[in-house]
């Protein structure tokens, strides 16, 4: 029974097995018509994408094609433009070749012509020589005949006869420059004052120094008067501190994009101005930039100074001069004599010296030297009670000069007796170089002196640390140590200073005398 049921069964079974697995062919057929579909609607996607990539790099390669031709076709163009240029070129060389071959031509035939008549005047000139040859044969042969005859006649060889005139010709000669030599002495007496007066117009003309007369203010130019404002700072700081670290009044007023410097030392002034220039410049203006500004300043123009005076000893061939003379040199440039500066009236004097030296039959470099080292007392590195002639000689023989330099330099306004003739002319030339119109002037060098004396009666009291003249002498500003000074002493060396100007030196007017304690306290974080 079960077997028959089952029996039954199984094709039923068969029926749904066999329907299932076709189902399931029948799906994956479907998919895989599908797969087919999209695959074939890709690649028809691809081939037309490749199509148009295709046609795209055509066109590409047609642009870059074209291009390149024209580019090739415009460089061709060029060099075929180019060639012609240098056709033309070559043609006009050419023809400039050609002319020049034609009067080279032209120039070859006269000379061909010249040299033809060269030969004949030649020939002429050879044939005149010989005629002269035979002429002076025959004058020799009469000349013999007639020595010989006059030998005869006077009785004395030839040789005798000019012994004899030889003598007689020595004993005139003698009488004659005898005579020649006391007219020449007689004439040099005479004319003596009027040559050395020629000599001196003479060298006086060769130099033309510029007169150059010291001033005792600067004018420092700004671009707009704002920086003014930033340079007084807040209630006057910055300008206080400026007037303190360098010596220097200075003028902050109405006058448009100026600022004016005022002192009687030229090299305050000259660091006052540069500390200024870099101040401005940099655009950081309070107390402690300036003081660090006015201190580099200061080394720096020193540096200028040493230059300054290798440059000057350069320019006028004097070598050998110690390092120290050199610097001492540079600072004539900030000091005057009379209202006259210092360095160029050196320079003025050496070249005179050397002029004068060489018309005299002197030797010019030792005189060029002793000229331009002349007035080198005058830059003292030390106070001195010395005329500056004699200090100057002391301090050239400290640096080894020369015994007839440093007499020459301690003479030349004549106390001290002169051993040679340098000396002399090393005063004369101070004379001409100071005589000239208007180099001198002798009001601003009193001026400058008084102002000096101040600032030394100053510097003379204890705990005086810096003193300054400003304000042409109408004010006196003393700096002093807080350490050392207190602020009842200060009064108290404000009325002594005073007392001692009004009992000691002469000056218009009234001084103001300003003593300054500040007190400063300083640390370093490490």
């Amino acid at each position: 029974m079960l077997i028959s049921i089952i029996s039954n069964i199984i094709p039923y079974v068969a029926v749904v097995i066999l329907a299932l697995i076709g189902g399931v062919a029948i799906g994956y057929f479907l998919k895989i018509k599908n797969f087919n579909k999209k695959a074939e609607s890709i690649l028809k996607a691809a081939k037309l994408e490749a199509n148009i990539l295709k046609k795209d790099k055509i066109l590409e390669s047609k642009e870059k094609y074209l291009q390149l031709k024209t580019d090739h076709e415009t460089q061709v163009n060029n060099r075929n433009s180019n060639l012609r240029k240098y056709e033309k070129k070559l043609k006009q060389f050419e023809g400039n070749i050609n002319i020049k071959k034609n009067e080279f031509q032209k120039k070859l035939k006269q000379f061909e012509l010249k040299k033809k008549e060269i030969n004949v005047i030649k020939q002429n000139l050879d044939v005149q020589i010989s005629i002269l040859d035979k002429k002076n044969i025959d004058l020799n042969k009469l000349f013999k005949s007639q020595v010989q005859k006059l030998e005869s006649i006077a009785g004395m060889s030839e040789k005798e006869a000019k012994l004899q005139l030889i003598e007689s010709l020595k004993d005139e000669a003698k009488m004659d420059a005898m005579t020649h030599v006391n007219e020449i002495v007689e004439e040099a007496k005479l004319t003596a004052n009027e040559e050395a007066r020629n000599i001196v117009i003479k060298t006086m003309q060769r130099i033309g120094s510029d007169v150059a007369a010291n001033n005792s203010i600067t004018v420092f130019h700004i671009d707009n008067d704002e920086i003014k404002g930033r340079i007084i700072g807040r209630e006057g700081r910055n300008i206080r501190t400026l007037e303190a670290a360098t010596g220097v009044e200075i003028v902050v007023d109405d006058t448009p994009e100026a600022i004016v410097l005022s002192s009687f030392d030229p090299l305050r002034r000259e660091t006052a101005r540069l500390a200024l220039h870099q101040l401005v410049a940099d655009g950081r203006i309070h107390p402690a930039r300036i003081e660090s500004i006015v201190r580099k300043t200061k080394k720096q123009l020193e540096e200028e100074i040493m230059d300054l005076g290798k440059r000057t000893c350069i320019d006028l061939g004097i070598h050998g001069i110690n390092a120290q003379l050199m610097r001492i040199i540079g600072k004539m440039k900030y000091r005057s004599s009379y209202g006259q500066n210092l360095l160029h009236h050196s320079i003025e004097t050496a070249k005179l010296c050397a002029i004068m030296a060489a018309e005299l039959g002197l030797n010019p470099k030792i005189a060029k030297r002793a000229g331009l080292l002349h007035d080198i007392g005058k830059v003292p590195e030390e106070e001195t009670e010395m005329p500056h002639a004699l200090y100057g000689m002391k301090v050239a023989e400290k640096f080894k000069e020369k015994a007839i330099v440093c007499n020459a330099i301690g003479s030349h306004h004549e106390e001290l007796e002169m051993t040679s003739m340098y000396a002399p002319l090393v005063q004369i030339c101070d004379g001409i170089s100071g005589a000239r119109p208007g180099a001198r002037r002798e009001i601003i060098d009193s001026y400058a002196q008084r102002l000096e004396n101040l600032e030394k009666l100053a510097l003379g009291y204890k705990g005086v640390t810096k003193s300054y003249a400003i304000q042409a002498g109408r004010e006196l500003r003393v700096i002093v140590g807080s350490d050392k000074v207190s602020d009842k002493d200060a009064e108290t060396l404000s009325y002594d200073i005073a007392k001692q100007i009004q009992q000691e030196m002469t000056y218009p007017g009234q001084v103001k005398i300003t003593v300054i304690r500040e007190k400063r306290a300083i640390n370093y974080a490490k």
